[in-house]
Formats: C-alpha cells, structure tokens, sequence
C-alpha cells in the first residue's frame, strides 16, 4: 500500500515522464525534466538527507511541467525572464499542490509543498534555503557548462555571483566540491576571486 507521499511522488515523476525535451544518459534518452528532477534529488540527498516529505516533494516538482510554458513565450528581456519565472513559480506550486491532496496528502502538507516551490521566505526559512541550494547546485553542475558557451564572459560572472550569493554556507560548500574543469573553473574562479 503506498502513502500519500509515495502516490504523490510517482504523480510527479509520471508527469515528467511526458516531457518531449529528452536528454541522453548513458546512451538512452530521457524525458529532461525527469532527469532533472532525479538530479534535484541526488542533491536533495547530499544537502539534506534527512529532508521533510513537503520538502523532498517540492524538490521534485519545482520545475513541474515547465515545457508547457517556453522561455520565448514571454518577451526575450530581463523583465520578460522574471515576469516568467514568477508566473512559472505559481503555476508549479498550484499544480503540485493538487497532485498532493489528490494524492490524500493533508492540506497543510500540500500548501507547505507549494510554498517552498514559490521560494517564500527565501534565507529565513531553512526549507526554502535548501531548495534554493539545490536549484544553483544543479545548474551549476549540469547546465553551466553549455550556458557559459552562449554568454559573454561579463554576463556569466555576474550570474555567477548571483548564484553564489543565493546559497547557503552549506550549498557553497558542496558547489566547492564539485569536479569542474577549464573554462566553467576558470569563470566560477574569477567570479568568486573578484
């Protein structure tokens, strides 16, 4: 018989699972919003092992469906990116929300799951801190190296720093300890360094 949290989770990865963008592990593709919900986990699993359900939960959805709303689907500007960011944080928590009290989760465990998807109280609540350390460990481990390709240096040092300056002593002890090799090091290095 499974819980509340386990039908919950299987929503999730179920509806990742329909993700038309695929990326290739170990020669099979995979729907990319599974694999990157999976790599949110494994970080899960290093920063906080001993997460709360609502949290391991957010930490699954908090990209949920994102494909259905592109990224040029919102003006290409930086008022464009956060008008999208901010509408995608809403839809992701409403819908997680509802697959959790599908799921038979309680209300308040269901609204405790959308609110760290919408990064509330960001550096006072420890939850939301840990989700956010997450999200910058995975884009620092498995988008930085193509994202560094399409911007100029300027550009990637100060997302660098932004990054840097969202995470906690904790996450930035784990981003520390990541393998990264030429140019990505190089540009973390002169972020850091300047």
């Amino acid at each position: 018989m499974s819980t509340p949290f386990e039908k919950a989770l299987a929503a999730v990865d179920a509806a990742h699972s329909l993700d038309p963008n695929l990326t290739t592990i170990n020669g099979t593709p995979v729907p990319y919003e599974l694999y990157y919900a999976q790599k949110c986990t494994s970080y899960l699993e290093k920063r906080a092992f001993n997460a709360s359900e609502p949290l391991r939960l957010a930490i699954r959805a908090q990209h949920f469906r994102r494909w259905e709303v592109p990224r040029d689907s919102y003006p290409m500007t930086r008022v464009g990116y956060h008008a999208w960011r901010t509408f995608l944080k809403k839809r992701q928590a409403s819908l997680a929300a509802a697959i959790c009290i599908e799921a038979g989760m309680s209300a308040a465990d269901a609204e405790r799951v959308a609110a760290l998807i919408r990064k509330e109280d960001l550096k006072a609540d420890e939850e939301t801190q840990v989700l956010e350390d997450v999200a910058c460990l995975v884009f620092l481990d498995d988008q930085f190296a193509a994202f560094e390709r399409e911007h100029d240096e300027d550009k990637i040092v100060g997302i660098l720093r932004k990054t840097w300056g969202k995470m906690s002593e904790a996450g930035r002890e784990l981003a520390l300890g990541m393998e990264m090799e030429g140019r990505p090091r190089e540009l973390i290095e002169k972020a850091l360094g300047g």
